[in-house]
């Protein structure tokens, strides 16, 4: 063989041989990626958990140095300090800290979907030092969610500095986000949830292990500093009895009515300030907080920052019923204020802190007027954060987990789960929007609505799927028996059953000239390509047909206990009208 010859005949070999060691370096770097973005999740975790146990710690300094170790009602400093800490915190969110403004869920929501990830680590401080004021000196606000956003900066801020593939900088931001809401709620389980049911919205397996390494690091180092006990004191809670089931619904129906009231307030209240001159944006959060320190100066000091110790002194039986029902108020009127005049601040504590006084209210009412009831004020106050969750966050994984998480005792996991669906359906009925939806579009954004997304109705295969117009052939049919049995057919096009289990189509045209070309007594098997086509199932989602209707005429629809077996096809034709019509049947 000549040099020429030779050199053409290798050339082929080596150009397969260079994409495939490419390929096989490009697996070994994405690999590598991977190790190397698990152990990332764990350092996120760790810097997660000391950032936010410094912003806890300065919190309650803040905290005592403003209000005082114990704020007392009729105590001046609860009128003085919130007003003028506000006027600060406003001036540093319009002139220094611009992306601070809100909760902090919507904005990492918005970074994930819009910027690929990117938040500034500008606003991680920012949103630091502006809550650490706010909730510091009185406002009805919580920690956590301000945690989720400084944790998910903190992470962004790492992924630039190591030059992360794009889909590694929009994966980073959330474990960020978890490791940060697990260390303030020092609660893994639920931050997981948390932000895959709200901030991803999905979840596979490299997702979950780097947001559950994050969750679980940043736990350890804060258990480590601030000790392992939980939030809250728990005291034995259990269901007595089934039929207290129904005490537990009427608290679900309660919670969702709530949770409407609060999330309407606090839609209304927060669009119409925001339509307000700027100039007085400078003084709502003053306002807001003068109002708030006025309640606790005439008498509840208890709705003024996050709340956890009067949770944990409701759920020991320290205050009666009525008392809870007022706080319980309260803690709504107080927090629309602040949230809504633009003070950086989280509704988890708030939410939290409703659901337990509500919880407790009901609880007590009921057993004042059934004494037959025994349900402790422990249960129905844990039960009621619960509600809460489901209904004024509309997140109802989490909130199930979260109340299982706080107390450690599975026995009230039937009572959750009553309550937690009474009042989710009734908050979604009567409140169709969420409330962190509702306010990312109040900030001109667009964002996907995760629970819209899971309440959508999925359209399926067999929703697509039509009986097969005309003969069915055999890959053991020879070609003229084949043009015989499609004489009196009217498409075109025909589907090829291969045994055992394989398909394959076949046209009219193409059987006309392999039949001329006097392979008219050759089987199908023998004369066909060796492709064979895709096959569906009819459970799967429709689109998964739309990557195929494009390269083949139809797509058979099989049985999954029996691959032979033919339930129907899809067509091109078929998907897009059942697509069009509105999800009216097909003939």
């Amino acid at each position: 063989m000549s040099a020429p010859e030779t050199a053409a005949t290798m050339a082929p070999e080596t150009a397969r041989r260079t994409r495939r060691n490419a390929a096989v370096l490009a697996l070994q770097a994405a690999f590598r990626e991977d190790r190397f973005f698990l152990m990332l999740s764990v350092f996120i975790g760790i810097f997660a958990g000391l950032i936010v146990v410094c912003f806890r710690l300065a919190i309650d300094w803040c905290n005592i140095f403003l209000l005082g170790p114990v704020p007392h009602a009729y105590s001046v400093r609860l009128l003085i300090a919130p007003v003028v800490v506000s006027f600060v915190v406003a001036v540093l969110v319009l002139h220094v800290f611009r992306g601070v403004r809100g909760s902090g869920v919507n904005q990492t929501k918005a970074a994930l979907y819009i910027s690929n990830g990117l938040i500034p680590l500008r606003t991680s401080i920012g949103k630091l030092i502006t809550a650490t004021l706010a909730i510091g000196s009185g406002h009805s606000l919580g920690p956590e969610d301000p945690s989720l956003q400084i944790g998910a900066g903190l992470a962004s801020f790492l992924g630039r500095k190591l030059n992360l593939s794009r889909d590694k900088q929009r994966l980073i931001a959330p474990v960020g986000a978890a490791a940060g809401l697990a260390a303030a709620f020092n609660a893994p389980i639920s931050a997981v949830l948390f932000v895959i049911e709200e901030v991803i919205g999905r979840w596979s397996a490299g997702i979950l292990g780097s947001v559950v390494l994050g969750a679980v690091s940043s736990v350890v180092v804060v258990r480590w500093f601030l000790g392992s006990e939980p939030l809250f004191r728990i005291p034995a809670v259990a269901l007595a009895r089934p039929q207290e089931l129904i005490a537990y619904s009427v608290l679900g129906i309660v919670g969702g009515l709530a949770s409407v009231v609060f999330a309407r307030a606090m839609g209304n209240f927060s669009r119409q300030l925001r339509a307000w001159p700027r100039w007085t944006h400078y003084f709502q959060p003053s306002a807001g907080g003068f109002l708030i320190g006025l309640i606790g100066f005439l008498g509840a000091p208890q709705v003024m920052g996050a709340g956890y110790n009067y949770i944990d002194q409701a759920m020991h039986d320290q205050f009666t019923w009525k008392f809870l029902l007022i706080l319980a108020g309260l803690k709504i009127v107080a927090t629309t204020l602040s949230f809504s005049s633009g003070t950086p601040g989280g509704m988890f504590a708030p939410t939290l802190f409703v659901g337990a006084m509500l919880g407790g209210a009901v609880g007590g009412a009921e057993r004042h007027f059934f004494p037959h009831l025994t349900g402790s004020t422990a249960t129905y106050a844990l039960v009621g954060m619960g509600v809460l969750f489901a209904g004024f966050l509309r997140v109802p994984m989490t909130s199930v987990f979260m109340v299982l998480e706080v107390s450690g005792n599975y026995s009230i996991i039937l009572p959750v789960i009553v309550a937690n669906t009474f009042a989710y359906v009734i908050s979604r009925s009567l409140q169709p929007v969420p409330i962190f939806d509702l306010l990312t579009r109040q900030d001109g954004l667009q964002l996907p609505s995760l629970e819209e997304q899971r309440e959508e109705t999925v359209l399926r295969v067999e929703d697509a799927m039509q009986d097969l117009d005309g003969p069915l052939l055999s890959s053991d049919d020879t070609v003229a028996a084949a043009l015989r049995r499609i004489q009196d057919a009217d498409q075109d096009a025909f589907l090829v059953q291969i045994r055992p289990a394989g398909w394959n189509t076949v046209t009219r045209d193409l059987l006309r000239k392999l039949n001329g070309e006097g392979k008219g007594e050759l089987s199908l098997l023998t004369v066909l390509p060796v492709r064979q086509i895709p096959h569906l199932f009819p459970d799967l989602p429709l689109d998964v047909a739309l990557r195929f209707i494009n390269r083949v005429p139809m797509i058979p629809v099989v049985n999954r206990a029996d691959l032979s077996k033919l339930e129907g096809i899809v067509s091109s034709d078929a998907v897009l009208k059942r697509y069009q019509s509105d999800r009216e049947p097909i003939d």
